[in-house]
């Protein structure tokens, strides 16, 4: 587990997967404003629920980025969500071409495939991060604006389909990496338990019948848990809690060994 008690947060403008999101929302706003005038917009909805889904698929990227630092839980659902919101968009995009009797593009089909693998560049942090961001998204834009700027809305809807399937299965390999990262170093909770069990016992020695831990020998600490059904209840616990939860129970011959 890692020593640190925040781990790194705000680094959403170097993913790949929040850029195809800036550009979704940035072109639904576009397409909506060139292919659904509200006066054929049925109830008055559609291109309103079009625009807020996809910034929502990148406003939850910033969120849950954001609160990397204090809550891994937080991002992955954040994270999540804004997969959902890119779900709920794709199909507001099949919809359109069903409605023009058209058909979305084929895997492998000539045009899906040319959207497909137009490649971003990696977007390098430097100290004016959100300006160079936008010089940086506008030159990588230019090679996706033939698509996205075409006259015909049907190429613009199936180009902006492909987008988002990209950009969702690049969500779904950061919400399996988040959670192999939350398996193997916890959450914040675990952390602060931690940092604040290592300064506690920099300045608290260990007590003179100390036992060692069973599973791996450290000198163990004596423990008294607030909550729970042995609130009150002393016990030794090791020092390397979570990642070693050996304990033993206290008593007046002879502690007994366990696990928390």
């Amino acid at each position: 587990m890692s020593n640190s008690l925040f781990t790194a947060a705000g680094g959403y403008r170097k993913l790949h997967s929040f850029t195809f999101a800036t550009m979704i929302h940035l072109g639904t706003n576009r397409f909506c404003k060139r292919f659904i005038p509200y006066q054929d917009d049925p109830l008055g909805k559609t291109a309103g629920q079009m625009v807020g889904a996809a910034r929502s698929g990148r406003q939850n990227i910033i969120e849950g980025s954001e609160r990397a630092a204090t809550s891994k839980e937080t991002e992955i659902k954040l994270t999540d969500v804004a997969r959902a919101s890119l779900a709920e968009l794709l199909g507001d995009y099949e919809i359109f071409l069903a409605d023009k009797g058209e058909i979305p593009w084929a895997r492998d089909r000539r045009e899906r495939q040319a959207v497909g693998n137009l490649q971003l560049k990696t977007f390098e942090r430097t100290e004016d991060t959100m300006h160079d961001y936008w010089v940086y998204f506008h030159k990588e834009k230019q090679s996706f604006a033939p698509w996205l700027e075409s006259e015909d809305s049907v190429i613009v809807a199936n180009s902006m389909l492909v987008l988002i399937l990209r950009t969702m299965a690049m969500l779904d390999a950061q919400i399996e990496h988040l959670g192999k990262e939350f398996l193997k170093d916890g959450g914040f909770r675990e952390r602060m338990y931690q940092s604040r069990s290592k300064e506690r016992d920099k300045t608290t020695p260990a007590e003179p019948d100390a036992p060692s831990c069973p599973e791996c020998g450290k000198t163990m600490r004596k423990r008294i848990p607030r909550n729970g059904a042995n609130a009150g209840k002393p016990f030794w616990g090791c020092p390397g809690f979570p990642d070693c939860r050996g304990t033993r129970a206290v008593t007046k011959g002879k502690e007994d060994a366990g696990t928390q």
